[in-house]
């Protein structure tokens, strides 16, 4: 999903198992170019909310030595993810853990890495406040957590197609809606994360990259 795109959601991607996010193939490369620059050589990459399983499914091609676990709370995206996996053939791809993000406990063991693309933005705020707390959990002293979305900025005016977006969200569901990396940072901060790198993006979206403090 880019700024000012309807959200997506696989129950409401057609009959197929493997579902298909338009906006994975225009915007997994530039999330790779990130990725590049803080995924560890080896370990465990837990992604919370997968969605389709797309993105994951390219990422476990470009970084094969690398163990790829994904999640998502939906059924439907559990099976697109398992699916999508299935028909790589790849073999660093663990099956899909559902995995509620707002969840106390999370059933994942130590992770070296945790990726969360666009789902700050189309869930509660206890969401994302649940994936600051579990990230602080499960990550590795030093590790990276990445974000991917779009957001507010109080220093940077938001895009008409951002300020569209959002209404559009609060218009589905009062509990979305871009969120401030002002709070994003305060919330990291208080789990133990501190943001490490903001990096602009293309179609109005930002990385925010966050490392738990040793």
């Amino acid at each position: 999903m880019t700024g000012g795109s309807e959200p997506w959601f696989a129950r409401e991607a057609g009959g197929s198992a493997r579902k298909h996010a338009p906006a994975t193939l225009r915007n997994r490369e530039p999330i790779v170019d990130v990725l590049r620059t803080l995924m560890p050589v080896r370990g465990t990459v837990l992604e919370i909310a997968s969605g389709s399983g797309e993105h994951i499914v390219h990422f476990a091609q470009v970084f094969p030595a690398l163990e790829w676990q994904p999640s998502d709370p939906d059924p439907d995206g559990r099976r697109s993810i398992a699916a999508w996996g299935a028909q790589s053939g790849l073999r660093n791809i663990r099956p899909p853990l559902d995995i509620d993000a707002s969840a106390s406990d999370w059933p994942v063991g130590p992770v070296d890495a945790i990726l969360c693309i666009n789902m700050v933005h189309i869930s509660p705020w206890v969401a994302t406040q649940g994936l600051m707390s579990g990230a602080s959990v499960h990550l590795a002293p030093g590790a990276p957590l990445y974000l991917y979305g779009p957001y507010r900025r109080d220093d940077v005016p938001t895009a008409e197609s951002n300020e569209a977006f959002d209404l559009s969200l609060r218009s589905r569901n009062p509990e979305w809606g871009l969120r401030r990396v002002e709070d994003m940072i305060t919330l990291g901060a208080a789990s133990g994360l501190e943001l490490e790198r903001l990096v602009e993006m293309p179609a109005n979206n930002l990385s925010l990259v966050f490392r738990r403090r040793g």
